[in-house]
Order: structure tokens, then C-alpha cells, then sequence
């Protein structure tokens, strides 16, 4: 029997890398697993890789309708027990060149987004779920041109400090799940001397994979924590630590 078995699953930013690694995972373990996406047809191309035990509405996170309408397409399947707000977006600008539009636009889907994705989750979660909200090394870690995607990042970090008290009453648990850096099909993109200097910055030496924050995922979602709550916990190949 998996450690999901007979659990739903809510997972934000399902379509890709980390999100469908996850999702994969999920399943495997015996969850039914909604997944989100803003493009439709990557969406419904995640769902078909997925191939059972789930469903994809598209929606962007930053927009409360979208939300909403995710939520009541959820709750055709009843509660919940598992919700992984992991949509996010990273932009670089230093700071001579951060506008008021890369702001706005890096915390309405990262730290806006997070927010209400939880907010207006409460009502279907059932008690003793789980909520993983998706951090980055970058909250704790100086990055030239990446401040504003940090920032948004440390906030996701204090939301679950407050959630953690406000939902023990629920015995609701929060965590933080911080990647280091992913091959991801993003980062696949870059060239390759760049991704080369990234990988010289983990004391591990490379990159990470997104199976591997998938695994985490799984452990933070299923009973194997069912003592930890209020954490982050990285998966950085050392990255923040040293």
C-alpha cells in the first residue's frame, strides 16, 4: 500500500518539473492528485504523462477567480488532505533595474498567489492535512539580480511560522520545501557554461533532479512527518548550509 493511499492531493505549478514530479509521485503512492497550470495545453499534455488518478484545471494562481474555480472543481471529490502551492515564477533584474511591473508580477504569483491558495483551501482541508508551500535557497542566500525573487521567498518562509500556530486547533501542518538548484526544463535552457557555474556552487557538485524535491514532498505530505511542522527543509545539495 503507498503512503498516499486514498489521499487527494492539490498541487499548484502541476505541469512542470518539480509540480509533475511531484504529481507523478503522488499517484504512485496512491493519491488523487489535481494539478494547475496557466497554458492549457501543457496542462492537458501533464495530465495525459500523468496518465490516471487525475485531473488539470487551468488557472493562474495569482488570480482569485481562478481559485475559486479550482476549489469547486475539488470539492466535486470531497475534502482534501494534501495541498502543495508550488507555482512560482523567478525573474532576475538587479536592483538598478527592478521595476514597479517585475515586482508586482514576482509577488502577485509568488506571494499573493501562495496566500489565497491557502486561504481559500481551508474549508475543504481536512484536519491533520498537509500544506507544503515551496521556498528556494535564495531566501537564505545572497544572489546578484534575484533579490526581489528572494524576498518573495523569505515571505513564503514567515507565512508558514504564522500558519503553523494558527492551525494547530486543526492539527493542520506546515512546511517549507526549499530546492537548491533543479534541472528543470527551464534551467535546461540556459547555456551551458552557466549552468556549469551553478552546479560549482553545491558542495554536492550538481545539480539537483526533480524526483528528488518529489521524495521530499512525499515526506512532508504523508504520515512518515507526522511530527514536523513549521519547518523548511531544504533539498539543496548543501547549498544553503555552508
Amino acid at each position: 500500500m503507498g503512503k498516499l493511499q486514498g489521499k487527494v492531493a492539490v498541487i499548484t505549478g502541476g505541469t512542470t518539473g518539480i509540480g509533475l514530479a511531484t504529481a507523478k509521485l503522488f499517484v504512485r503512492e496512491g493519491a488523487y492528485v489535481f494539478i494547475t497550470g496557466r497554458r492549457q495545453k501543457e496542462l492537458d499534455e501533464s495530465v495525459k504523462e500523468i496518465g490516471r488518478n487525475v485531473s488539470g484545471i487551468q488557472g493562474d494562481v495569482a488570480e482569485l477567480a481562478d481559485l475559486d474555480r479550482l476549489y469547486e472543481t475539488v470539492r466535486a471529490k470531497g475534502p482534501f488532505d494534501i495541498l502543495f502551492a508550488n507555482a512560482g515564477l523567478g525573474e532576475f533584474a538587479s536592483l538598478e533595474d527592478v521595476t514597479e511591473e517585475h515586482f508586482d508580477k514576482i509577488f502577485d504569483i509568488n506571494v499573493k498567489g501562495a496566500l489565497f491558495t491557502v486561504q481559500k483551501a481551508l474549508p475543504l482541508l481536512n484536519d491533520g492535512a498537509s500544506i507544503i508551500l515551496t521556498g528556494s535557497v535564495a531566501s537564505v542566500k545572497g544572489t546578484p539580480a534575484f533579490s526581489v525573487y528572494g524576498a518573495s521567498k523569505a515571505a513564503i518562509r514567515n507565512f508558514v511560522r504564522g500558519w503553523t500556530v494558527e492551525l494547530k486547533d486543526r492539527r493542520i501542518r506546515s512546511n517549507v520545501l526549499s530546492p537548491g538548484p533543479i534541472e528543470t526544463p527551464l534551467v535546461a535552457t540556459q547555456p551551458q557554461d552557466a549552468i556549469a557555474k551553478i552546479a560549482s556552487t553545491i558542495p554536492m557538485g550538481r545539480m539537483g533532479e526533480p524526483d528528488e524535491v518529489a521524495k521530499a514532498a512525499l515526506f512532508l505530505a504523508s504520515d512518515d512527518s507526522s511530527f514536523v511542522t513549521g519547518i523548511e527543509l531544504f533539498v539543496d545539495g548543501g547549498r544553503a548550509q555552508i
